[in-house]
């Protein structure tokens, strides 16, 4: 499989069973809240969202190449685990590089502030 198979793959059964090895040992990863680099800090970043909410579903609306660029444009759910479960919705997008047929880089951007999300879990 290629790494575009296996990502659009990977975002249907999200946070589950992620392929790992198709991210460099040393890849960089940036979202709005957090920025490091380490494929074992991915897949415990990963872990954590699997372990701490409630019915997390990744949504892909498009996988795109360009050269050693990918554009993936997504929509990530869940619930977060407070008493009155409130649904969360942050549309974005990531633009992975790829190097030697693995994701060196990984930066997601979203379309909508930090602010934003946050008032989500007081929406009635």
């Amino acid at each position: 499989m290629t790494i575009l198979q296996i990502l659009q793959a990977d975002y249907q059964k999200f946070p589950i069973d992620q392929t790992y090895e198709i991210y460099a040992e040393d890849v960089y990863f940036k979202d709005p809240m957090t920025e490091f680099r380490g494929r074992d800090r991915y897949k415990a970043t990963i872990g954590f969202i699997k372990t701490w909410f409630l019915n997390v579903k990744m949504d892909l609306h498009s996988i795109q190449q360009s050269g050693d660029t990918i554009r993936t444009d997504w929509t990530l759910h869940w619930n977060t685990p407070l008493p009155w479960k409130p649904k969360i919705a942050i549309p974005g997008w990531s633009e992975l590089q790829i190097a030697n047929n693995l994701i060196v880089s990984h930066i997601d951007y979203w379309h909508c502030s930090k602010f934003d999300v946050l008032k989500q879990h007081f929406k009635s």
